[in-house]
């Protein structure tokens, strides 16, 4: 299943990728997370890896992640590496000076048959509505100044 969903925020977009390109900084605006932690030492760029879970429904969803492209300050990618099969990916760009679209996309597949499908397909309203929040969230975080401030994880 995919979803997309995107935002204009009014900020620049090194300001918004200050807080997209580090795990350690989504609770401050991450709808039903849970758990958030960097796994390694390297908590940011290619081949740095988190842990996340989303409440989605009375299921907290999500496994290990892997940064698979990091281009600053426009893209960044991951894969799962470790749970459900997960692909997420954020872009931004500045359209116009001051204003940043931002696209937040995941594609996810839970593992089995047919039942798998009609379960991923039922939870896709819930995952939409947890990115349109996160997106909202973020949007408030950023143009309200507070900037980014990456969480004390273990």
């Amino acid at each position: 299943m995919r979803v997309e969903k995107r935002r204009t925020i009014a900020a620049p977009r090194q300001q918004v990728w200050d807080l997209v390109s580090d795990p350690r900084c989504y609770p401050q605006f991450m709808a039903g997370l849970v758990v958030s932690e960097v796994v390694g030492d390297q908590s940011i760029g290619c081949g740095s890896r988190f842990s996340v879970r989303l409440m989605v429904g009375a299921a907290a969803l999500g496994g290990t992640m892997e940064t698979v492209e990091f281009e600053p300050p426009g893209d960044l990618a991951w894969n799962s590496v470790r749970g459900i099969d997960v692909r997420g990916r954020w872009r931004l760009r500045e359209r116009v000076p001051g204003r940043t679209e931002v696209t937040f996309r995941l594609a996810y597949q839970s593992p089995g048959g047919l039942l798998s499908v009609l379960a991923d397909r039922v939870a896709s309203r819930a995952v939409a509505r947890l990115m349109a929040t996160s997106l909202r969230q973020l949007s408030e975080v950023v143009e309200n100044g507070t900037g980014p401030q990456p969480a004390s994880l273990p």
